[in-house]
């Protein structure tokens, strides 16, 4: 026997503080001596009992009263009075009716509440009863009676654990749904004793697996070794441990009618084909119900019925769903072998004939198979090229997996699985699929990729997104190196990804080799203008190096390949047009959205918000970068968000409030530290940097700045150095360095003509300008200002020629030319209003009123209303006072998945990462 990892117990509940609450708010009424009653209500395994024991737990832990605690036993349910006698059985003390009379002569609903009342005379007694659909249905009913009527005064409660409200109409509910992706990520770390083994791939698969079941997770935690936690083991398939609840959401279905059942299977054996979650075609088990004889009532009554079966089938316009995946699970596992064999070939028969893609009935045809079959495996293979959903795709492969009889055959299907898995977003997949990926003897079929290869590609590729970038580039080389015989096209992936890692980590050098390792006449033709155009550029050939990536990015305009047109939209950056890359992100991203793959989406929202930031539109970007976050978050995408923060950081130290750049780039900077992610770390740095100049903090500006700008190693990013500088020089003189450290800033300022000279940044010039402004005597400064603002009118730009105009007339007021000073300083406040820039405006303001010119007061800080909408206001406010998403969305009239929108947007806006922080902003600001 293999040893199986120890289950700690949880010793509290995760992700239900909502309920608890409520459950709080009867405990607490009935403290004071009103009852009442609640009826918990969940499918099996989310957490009714453990509510009902924290509950009683409370009750008598606060010495308030005695507790009355019964859990229904099945096997009585045709007993009459049974859950009455064990109820009344649980009583710490006698009572005025002896339990043995109720199952001898009964008891009615009447005596019953005058019992309870009496019960809680002397103190208030709280009735706990688990499982009660489970009781008989005297029992039920006098339960029901007496609950209704427990009110103010009546110094007794009742807590009802059921799988559903019916046999207690009338009584408050509350439903408990999954626990959700952060919860069952805690209690997952407390299952396994918070251990740092577990791989993260095991770690995706349980989740999934569990699908927010708190009992499922445990009993699958249960029933892997150590080794299976940490990844060093392959996971069984299926995973064990989920029986128990997988039966009792099957004994949920035992008095469904035969041909019921018959249909459910259907629909269960019909999802295997289907995206995860997509549910099954209403058309297709119309067809297969007729094919299998099933009633027409039944199949218009359940397919097209308003209703279709309560609590187990629902139906959103073509589609059909399980009210709860696992039931859906618990149909396929307990059907007959035999009838679930004939449900699949049904379905592979009808999908055959119905559709020109062979590859959803050939899912069907392997879920009937009942044995390993190599024709099948490899007919899946092929038919998974076809131009289906990515997470389609991996699905189908991951059965030609399973039913491949030879070793390397599997592994190398099992690698393609987690590629496709991958392509389709879903990183925890991805990864759980690579630890079925065994070192297999024997070659692989002719033509075949090894999965070595691949694996190492995948690896790489997810790191590069999720884990640290030198960890990636160097996975990427080593797949390179393995694919280039077999697989040109993705060893050119592996290289570009390489430089893509280099480039995020800031490794000038890096970046350089992985583009120099591509071959001469790379496998893609359209890559040789890109690769020419780099080298020409870093070799400091700019002219040259335009020419060759503007091919580049007229070649991709033309198409669209979301690769190609990202690539494009880099090299735009590198030679400074900011719009051609805004060109370039939106039909990227207009790409990924239509065909995928999903796997760029948060990359695709990333560069375009970056590319905005560069044309100036901060509103853009910072909407683009919110949709990204929630993107990469949802794909698993840690070093996406770390840089979508680092934007978001920026976009702050323009439009405010400063309290969220801040958060904003602390949250980068401790996601860039580990995955030595340089160019979201001085991202950060400068947005916080310009954030300090724009408060009148020009020293700490100064101090930040510094090492960013300065070349070398262990300095700042090599692509960012030069769009930092101006600010840099800003600071400085601000501060009050101008002369002693003038050298070093005239070494600046000549770097930054020389790269002013060579791109086509319509800034620069501007910026260029300004610097000499800030730096000249006084003598010539006026004239360097006034070429700095003509550039700026060729350039438009509403911030960086406000920030010009600032500092002109900052300059001119210092010079007791105030009536001079004014007109600029008027001009920039405008401009600064003019692009929202709120952290802005209160300097132009200061400035003014220091020229003598009366400035209405700006408004008072508002806080969180100064980056919030009014709805979003509401919902913070909720949450600081402690209100669940179920709770918010109805004191607002909204749905439950609205305020998880707007909740995720407000994290964002005020850079907060918990319901804890944002309630701490809440309270600070009012």
């Amino acid at each position: 026997m293999t040893p199986s990892t120890t289950v700690h117990s949880p010793l509290r509940l995760y992700g239900r503080s909502g309920e608890l609450a409520i459950v709080e708010t009867l405990l607490g009424r009935l403290a004071q001596g009103d009852g009442g009653a609640l009826v918990v209500t969940a499918p099996p395994g989310l957490g009714r009992s453990a509510l009902l024991d924290a509950a009683a737990e409370t009750h008598r832990a606060r010495h308030h009263g005695p507790v009355l605690h019964v859990t229904a036993v099945p096997a009585e349910r045709r007993l009459p009075h049974s859950g009455l006698h064990a109820l009344l059985g649980s009583a710490p003390g006698p009572l005025s009716v002896p339990p043995e009379h109720v199952l001898r002569s009964g008891i009615t609903p009447d005596a019953l509440l005058t019992l309870l009342r009496e019960t809680g005379a002397d103190r208030p007694v709280l009735v706990c009863v688990d499982d009660a659909h489970a009781w008989d249905s005297p029992s039920r009913e006098a339960l029901g009676f007496a609950a209704r009527r427990l009110g103010a005064g009546s110094r007794a409660a009742v807590l009802i654990a059921s799988a559903d409200e019916t046999s207690f109409a009338g009584l408050p509910a509350l439903r408990l749904g999954p626990l959700d992706d952060e919860a069952a990520s805690c209690l997952l770390e407390r299952l396994t004793g918070r251990s740092p083994d577990i791989d993260p791939g095991v770690r995706g698969e349980l989740l999934r697996e569990a699908a927010g079941n708190p009992r499922l997770l445990a009993g699958l935690v249960g029933h892997l070794t150590p080794d299976q936690l940490a990844g060093r083991t392959v996971l069984p398939f299926p995973l064990p441990g989920g029986e128990s609840v997988i039966d009792a959401h099957a004994a949920q279905l035992d008095g469904l009618p035969a041909e019921t059942r018959a249909l459910l299977l259907l629909a269960a054996a019909a999802q295997e084909h289907e995206p995860e979650g997509t549910g099954a075609d209403a058309g297709l088990l119309l067809r297969a119900g007729n094919r299998a004889g099933l009633g027409a009532t039944l199949l218009d009554r359940v397919l097209f019925g308003p209703g279709g079966i309560p609590g187990v089938l629902e139906r959103t316009g073509s589609r059909v769903h399980f009210s709860h995946p696992l039931l859906g699970r618990a149909v396929l596992r307990h059907a007959p072998p035999a009838h679930r064999r004939a449900a699949h070939e049904l379905l592979a028969a009808l999908l055959g004939q119905a559709s020109a893609h062979q590859l959803p009935a050939l899912v069907q045809r392997a879920c009937a198979a009942p044995a390993p079959d190599a024709v099948l495996a490899s007919a899946l293979e092929r038919a998974a090229t076809a131009p289906r959903p990515y997470a389609e795709r991996s699905a189908a492969l991951t059965r030609a997996a399973l039913l491949s009889t030879d070793e390397a055959d599997r592994a190398a299907r099992f690698a393609e699985a987690a590629e496709h898995a991958r392509l389709a977003g879903d990183t925890g997949r991805a990864r759980a699929l690579l630890t079925r990926v065994a070192a297999a003897p024997g070659t692989p079929l002719p033509g075949a990729v090894p999965a070595g290869g691949l694996t190492r590609f995948t690896r790489g590729m997810l790191a590069l997104r999720d884990g640290p970038a030198t960890d990636a580039r160097e996975a990427l080389l080593a797949a390179a190196a393995h694919l280039a015989p077999h697989d040109p096209a993705r060893a050119l992936s592996a290289l570009l990804a390489a430089a893509e890692a280099a480039w995020a980590g800031g490794d000038a050098i890096a970046y350089l080799d992985a583009l120099n390792r591509i071959p001469g006449r790379p496998h893609d033709p359209a890559v040789a203008p890109y690769l020419a155009g780099v080298r020409a550029v870093f070799a400091g050939r700019m002219a040259e190096g335009h020419e060759l990536l503007g091919q580049c990015l007229r070649a991709a305009e033309a198409g669209e390949d979301p690769w190609a047109l990202l690539r494009a939209g880099a090299c735009a950056l590198v030679v400074g047009e900011a719009e051609s890359a805004c060109r370039a992100g939106a039909r990227a991203l207009a790409a990924v959205r239509s065909k995928g793959p999903e796997v760029l989406l948060a990359h695709a929202l990333e560069q375009l918000a970056y590319a905005e930031l560069r044309a100036g539109r901060h509103a853009r970007a910072r909407a683009h970068a919110l949709e990204g976050l929630h993107a990469a978050r949802r794909n698993g995408q840690s070093n996406a968000t770390t840089h979508l923060h680092a934007v978001l950081a920026l976009t702050a130290s323009v439009e405010g409030p400063a309290e969220a750049c801040a958060a904003h780039a602390d949250t980068a900077l401790a996601g860039a530290g580990p995955h030595g992610l340089a160019q979201a770390a001085t991202l950060a740095t400068w947005a916080v940097a310009r954030a300090d100049l724009a408060a009148g903090r020009t020293g700490e500006a100064a101090a930040r700045l510094a090492p960013l700008v300065r070349p070398g190693p262990r300095h700042g990013h090599f692509g960012i150095r030069m769009l930092a500088l101006p600010c840099y020089v800003e600071a400085a003189v601000l501060a009050g360095h101008g002369t002693e450290w003038a050298d070093e800033l005239a070494d600046a300022v000549r770097e930054f003509s020389i790269w002013t000279s060579r791109t086509t940044d319509p800034h620069a010039p501007a910026q260029l300008a300004r610097c000499r402004a800030l730096l000249a005597p006084a003598d010539e400064a006026e004239a360097r200002y006034a070429q700095a603002l003509a550039h700026h009118d060729r350039a438009g730009g509403d911030f960086e020629r406000a920030r010009t105009q600032l500092l002109y007339g900052q300059w001119l007021r210092r010079r007791r030319r105030t009536r001079e000073a004014r007109g600029p300083l008027r001009d920039a406040l405008v401009g600064f209003e003019r692009c929202s820039a709120r952290a802005w405006v209160d300097r132009a303001t200061g400035e003014l009123r220091a020229a003598g010119e009366a400035v209405d007061p700006p408004a008072t800080d508002a806080g969180p209303s100064v980056a919030l909408t009014p709805q979003q206001q509401r919902i913070a406010r909720c949450v600081a006072e402690g209100a669940t998403n179920r709770e918010i969305a109805r004191r607002l009239s909204v749905s439950p998945r609205t305020v998880d929108h707007h909740l995720r947007n407000i994290f964002a806006l005020l850079g907060v990462r918990s319901r804890t922080e944002l309630a701490r902003v809440m309270d600070r600001w009012s």
